[in-house]
């Protein structure tokens, strides 16, 4: 009786531990390698579409305290620190409130000069060229609509999609903002649709510090057809065409 209880109480400790190892290692791989992220809203539209599920890298910036699960306050400062490039698409901490994670485009470096004009993004006084590229579909609070969409193609080169309804909305014309160092300037790709570092009381200049990673490709995608309590139609829900591919790997 005695042994079938030691047998019966190593292999819980066996359980034990390998449900252990493998949180740990999970957490490792989160920490270090990877993280996945879901897409709640339409800013990024379209280049990323609400119900789509992305891997970022954690390494691509080096490591700060929010690469830690819950932003735990080891260190200070980066390790392993890199420069991200303009055309990044990365999540980042809020500055306000250094919890919630938002995903918009690195268009501004410290020290750039970064303007809207019309529409037009500008970076360090030149107007960023901006190509029709047919339209794309927007849907908020339950609408559909068709906006037009462009090609743009930042100062080194970098393209990617944007959407644009129109050209004279509130955020369309902005003051210049000084990128202060240590800080990039990030801005959805709906620009007439995403809260961004053009909005100084809700996001503003993002510190290095707060990136969290870079957007690198999706793994799953699903729209709005899915409902929860109706299996069958989740199949049918899935962009098929998506899953797998690269941030902007139209352009790549």
């Amino acid at each position: 009786m005695a042994k079938r209880k030691d047998r019966q109480g190593s292999s819980l400790l066996e359980l034990i531990k390998t449900i252990v190892y493998a949180v740990l290692i999970a957490l490792g791989i989160r920490t270090v390698v990877a993280e996945p992220f879901n897409i709640p809203s339409g800013s990024m539209i379209p280049t990323l579409l609400v119900g789509d599920f992305l891997f970022v890298s954690k390494f691509s910036y080096g490591y700060s305290r929010h690469s830690l699960p819950f932003s735990l306050p080891l260190f200070e400062g980066r390790i392993f620190a890199r420069m991200p490039e303009r055309g990044d698409v990365a999540v980042f901490k809020l500055p306000k409130d250094n919890r919630t994670d938002y995903i918009k485009r690195i268009v501004g470096l410290p020290g750039d000069r970064v303007q809207v004009t019309g529409g037009i993004l500008h970076i360090n006084g030149r107007p960023v060229q901006r190509t029709p590229a047919g339209t794309v579909v927007d849907s908020e609070w339950g609408l559909r609509m068709e906006v037009r969409r462009y090609i743009e193609t930042l100062p080194n080169g970098r393209r990617h999609f944007i959407a644009e309804r129109r050209d004279d909305d509130f955020n369309d014309n902005t003051r210049e903002f000084l990128v202060p160092q240590g800080h990039v300037f990030m801005m959805g790709d709906n620009r007439d649709n995403s809260q961004d570092s053009r909005v100084m009381d809700a996001v503003g200049f993002v510190p290095l510090v707060n990136l969290v990673g870079r957007a690198e490709f999706l793994f799953f995608s699903i729209d709005e057809s899915a409902r929860l309590l109706a299996p069958w139609t989740w199949p049918f829900a899935i962009r098929w065409s998506r899953l797998g591919n690269a941030i902007d790997s139209e352009f790549r």
